[in-house]
């Protein structure tokens, strides 16, 4: 059977427009196998997009972009792009933390935009609308501490429109910002720079750092969460 037949009998009784399109892909076989291979391998690869990455895929990728930075000579960092910002918008003429050559940094400003609008993207058009899976102790930990299960990504309580209307949960998302601002610069990078790029570079103080992140992050919920909430 043809690409016409097949068209005919996939399309309902009176659509019209759906048959003038099979006319025209009948007239060209090969445009019409294309979009039928590319449809199902188009929707197969949105579904593997819109599911958590396995480690066996990821951690390989992020060895191969470190590979590629310490071949061309590049260090990776986040928290980094602030401070390339803010010298970029002439903050160097008065403070002297910011004077250097940001545009040898512009690079790590293309990362700053892919993520930010990756995450656009991820969000818009490939977020199956399902909330984020937890376990059920980490759900029940956060029962006890006032927070219901979470219907999105984070917890409503926290990141809801209604929480900048609460003075108390307002000034902890400044107070959270502050510290991670300041740690991060005082520290001399971020997670992704010390975690990823400063490891892979066999770099002591970053191990220091990293171990520093790990048993901030296990006083802030053993001992600080509960007595805040």
């Amino acid at each position: 059977m043809g690409a016409r037949g097949l068209c005919l009998l996939g399309a309902p009784s009176g659509d019209y427009p759906v048959r003038a399109k099979c006319s025209s892909a009948a007239a060209n076989p090969s445009s019409a196998g294309r979009r039928l291979f590319l449809g199902p391998f188009l929707n197969s690869m949105l579904e593997i997009l819109r599911q958590p990455w396995p480690w066996y895929v990821s951690g390989p990728v992020i060895a191969l972009v470190m590979v590629l930075l310490l071949f061309f000579g590049k260090s990776f960092g986040f928290s980094s792009n602030f401070r390339v910002l803010c010298a970029a918008c002439g903050a160097g003429k008065r403070v002297s933390f910011f004077d250097f050559d940001w545009r040898a940094q512009g690079w790590n400003l293309l990362f700053l935009v892919g993520a930010i609008g990756g995450g656009w993207l991820s969000s818009t058009f490939l977020a199956n609308g399902e909330a984020v899976q937890l376990s059920a102790a980490t759900l029940q930990d956060l029962q006890e501490l006032g927070f219901a299960a979470p219907q999105g990504m984070q917890p409503q309580e926290l990141f809801g429109s209604e929480a900048f209307f609460s003075p108390k949960h307002l000034l902890l998302l400044l107070a959270g910002g502050f510290l991670i601002g300041f740690g991060s610069r005082y520290a001399g990078g971020c997670t992704s720079g010390h975690a990823i790029s400063g490891l892979s570079n066999l770099q002591w103080p970053s191990l220091l750092a990293v171990v520093g992140f790990f048993v901030g992050g296990l006083l802030m919920t053993f001992v600080l969460f509960p007595l805040i909430f």
